[in-house]
């Protein structure tokens, strides 16, 4: 053996893989010409949780208060998701494996569909990661490219477990609709691949070219609307209709909840920012109608940041916006 390869044997040695596979990789850095290439491929194997997983918080009180902790109203989709999760607390009492629906968030741009899936993980106890279907314009992206080509990578599929260090993450599919038209029939292919628990068990990366089992995974797909979806992956998705607001519901959730949220991200003191009740209309309709909260949101983090700002500058301590002085602080863009 090329003792240059000595480093590469010793780490597959102690890393924690599947027997065979650990036998093929051996067979294969034996014949190898390009210690470059095997020790990139080595570092990936070696680095996925192969048998890492997160144990689930099982507990529906939890899960509710995370729920409503982060989301005003949506009550049909808590329950939803809370039947779930009783269910997966019933088959794991059991020891048997729940196949989990796949959740299909459907709605407008900025109406809170990754915060929800977020908060679905964090109910659980899980990681999230999140891949962007968004102009997504071939199935490698999803698969990763085989290592005859120089320069492969595995796919996003296995880079994100990678990243979550753990085989039962929350994977959320975001805007799964907006895939480039040229590459949309293979990528569906893979979608359906994916969310079928009859085939995701032993789903193979090119690069890694080795099945990893991805059944324990939770997907969750977004989308803005279902058209572009093909109907093999609508059948396997359960579709959830995320609402749009009024400008009443957008007071509430900028007031209780993304004005909090905004200080502490700062941190800032609960006692920074006070708004004056009869300022929060213009702050929330600024600019004319908006179904989703994503502007709502900028013109609050704008908000936030010009009292830091104050703060900083010596100005004061605490501040308490009203219609004389928002001009003040909203945001010029």
């Amino acid at each position: 053996m090329d003792q240059g390869l000595a480093p590469l044997q010793e780490k597959l040695k102690t890393a924690v893989l599947p027997d065979d596979l650990r036998v093929k990789v051996e067979e294969t850095i034996n014949r190898t010409t390009n210690y470059d290439q095997a020790a990139h491929y080595i570092d990936w194997i070696t680095s996925l949780p192969w048998d890492k997983l997160t144990k689930d918080i099982l507990d529906l009180g939890h899960a509710k208060q995370i729920l409503d902790q982060h989301h005003y109203g949506l009550e049909d989709l808590k329950q939803r998701i809370l039947e779930y999760l009783s269910v997966l607390i019933l088959n794991q009492q059991k020891s048997t494996i729940y196949h989990a629906p796949i959740l299909l968030l459907v709605g407008l741009v900025g109406t809170g569909k990754t915060t929800l899936a977020k908060s679905i993980a964090e109910s659980m106890g899980r990681k999230f990661v999140r891949i962007p279907f968004g102009g997504m314009g071939s199935a490698l992206d999803l698969r990763g490219q085989s290592r005859a080509y120089p320069d492969a990578e595995p796919g996003q599929i296995i880079k994100n477990l990678r990243r979550a260090e753990a085989k039962n993450p929350v994977i959320l599919l975001d805007e799964i609709d907006r895939v480039a038209d040229s590459a949309r029939s293979e990528i569906m292919g893979v979608l359906v691949e994916l969310l079928d628990p009859e085939q995701n068990a032993g789903f193979t990366d090119h690069y890694i070219d080795y099945p990893f089992d991805l059944s324990q995974v939770l997907f969750i797909a977004t989308c803005n609307n279902t058209t572009n979806i093909s109907t093999a992956v609508m059948d396997r998705l359960e579709p959830m209709t995320m609402p749009s607001y009024n400008d009443e519901e957008k007071i509430k959730i900028a007031r209780d909840y993304v004005l909090p949220s905004e200080i502490k991200n700062a941190s800032l003191p609960p006692t920074a920012l006070k708004i004056d009740d009869a300022v929060w209309p213009q702050i929330v309709r600024p600019l004319g109608f908006d179904a989703g909260i994503r502007t709502l949101e900028r013109t609050i983090q704008g908000l936030v940041r010009k009292t830091a700002k104050l703060i900083v500058e010596g100005k004061g301590k605490e501040f308490y916006i009203t219609a004389d002085n928002l001009k003040q602080f909203l945001p010029t863009y």
